[in-house]
């Protein structure tokens, strides 16, 4: 039993990675499919070759996985019907399976085993029903305010505020979007322009065709702002792995870079690597399939499941609506997972920043829950301007730099003192 269902697993993945499946999530959710066919599929024919008690119920489920991953495979625009369908289906299919089961195998350790696939097949279905009418009543928040903008062949969003000089570009971490500045952006705006965006795949803009390593996130940011005819020079205040981010930008711009706020930023690493973003490759590929293999969380409820447990965040009600709706959506998922698969590139590419000269440099550490060497590399970050500034904000957490209010209000104030080091061109200070 087990080891016909777990040839079905390693089937699934080796179609996942197979060079002639795209990369989408119609796509690889088909060949996830068809490979777990193939394992009922092998548990029906070796009942039949080498037992006296043929599983011949095991062709139900071989049938409905196989024919469900190939009209997904081969037609993936029939998900939106499909999803009505297959979560009742296949509960309905587990209830059938188990009475069957009681009746046709004797062995109790066989029983036990496949009573637990049962159990993990009707959780999907009673999670892909969640999902599927939860969904239904959603539209997106994030396109109540900001512009579209198309880059590359993908359309981003960007919401600017305020008026004066410079504009400040509010970049988020690993997963973020713009709502994660609820509290920083209109702070900000209170002073000088300020703008905040979502990257490719999450939020109101739509996923890329180009890997996103931190090099593309960079020029694409730059086209963005461009086409949007946002004047430079910009204040580019990156969070955690925005640090690295914004530190890729100004090595790529460096003439329309004014000021820098790293906030509990992700250090960079060595050897620098270039900022010039790189072709795709195999690794790039594969890195796209795990991505969207991890966004298969997504139909079946469990990414919707986390959001809730999570809770809320502390950001403005509006906000938290946004970081709701975004947890549950698969571009999201697939979005981050290749985000943090490709952090080590990025943190190499922000290595490529080596001098800011006496620009503006502000780093904002959290004093809460980092560790000595996080601070050390805090520290070493401000040897890349003469004209910087280090502070440690006790009591915040790494999150809480952005979420709670207190904090916030301290990061929004770092961010301002860079607007305005540079507005009146004078030595940058730290207000308390």
């Amino acid at each position: 039993m087990a080891a016909s269902l777990a040839t079905g697993v390693l089937a699934a993945l080796l179609l996942v990675f197979a060079p002639f499946v795209a990369v989408t999530l119609t796509a690889i959710t088909g060949a996830v499919l068809c490979g777990l066919a193939i394992g009922w599929a092998m548990l029906l024919g070796l009942s039949y070759r080498f037992t006296d008690q043929p599983q011949r119920w095991a062709a139900a489920p071989a049938l409905f996985m196989g024919v469900g991953g190939l009209l997904l495979w081969a037609f993936g625009g029939s998900q939106d019907v499909l999803r009505w369908i297959w979560p009742p289906a296949l509960l309905a299919l587990v209830v059938w399976m188990a009475v069957r089961v009681q009746r046709d195998l004797l062995s109790r350790a066989g029983r036990v085993q496949l009573y637990a696939v049962f159990i993990i097949l009707a959780l999907c279905a009673v999670g892909g029903a969640w999902q599927t009418v939860a969904a239904a009543g959603e539209s997106n928040p994030f396109l109540t305010s900001g512009q579209l903008v198309t880059v590359d062949g993908h359309q981003l969003r960007l919401e600017c505020t305020g008026t004066a000089s410079p504009t400040v570009i509010l970049e988020g971490g690993a997963g973020a979007t713009s709502a994660d500045m609820g509290w920083i952006a209109p702070a900000v705006a209170s002073q000088t322009r300020t703008c905040v965006y979502d990257r490719a795949g999450r939020g109101g803009s739509q996923p890329a065709a180009t890997a996103q390593d931190g090099a593309q996130i960079a020029t694409d940011l730059h086209t963005l702002l461009h086409k949007a005819n946002v004047p430079g020079p910009y204040v580019l205040a990156g969070h955690s792995f925005g640090g690295l981010y914004v530190r890729i930008f100004a090595a790529h711009y460096p003439d329309e870079v004014a000021g820098l706020a790293l906030l509990d930023s992700t250090a960079s690493s060595q050897p620098a690597k270039s900022v010039i973003p790189a072709p795709d490759s195999t690794s790039s590929d594969t890195i796209g399939r795990a991505a969207t293999l991890a966004s298969l969380t997504v139909p079946v409820g469990i990414a919707r499941l986390y959001g809730a447990v999570i809770g809320d965040s502390g950001l403005p009600p509006h906000n938290e609506e946004q970081l709701t709706y975004d947890t549950t959506q698969a571009n999201t998922v697939r979005s981050v997972a290749d985000e943090y698969m490709r952090g080590g590139a990025a943190s190499q590419e922000a290595a490529s920043l080596r001098d800011f000269g006496d620009k503006p440099l502000y780093v904002l550490t959290a004093g809460s829950g980092n560790d000595q060497s996080w601070k050390a590399d805090q520290n070493r970050s401000t040897s890349l301007s003469t004209n910087s500034v280090w502070r440690v904000v006790n009591g915040a957490s790494h999150q809480g730099l952005l979420q709670e209010k207190q904090y916030a209000a301290q990061t929004s104030r770092a961010v301002l003192d860079v607007v305005i080091a540079v507005r009146n061109h004078q030595p940058l200070t730290a207000s308390r």
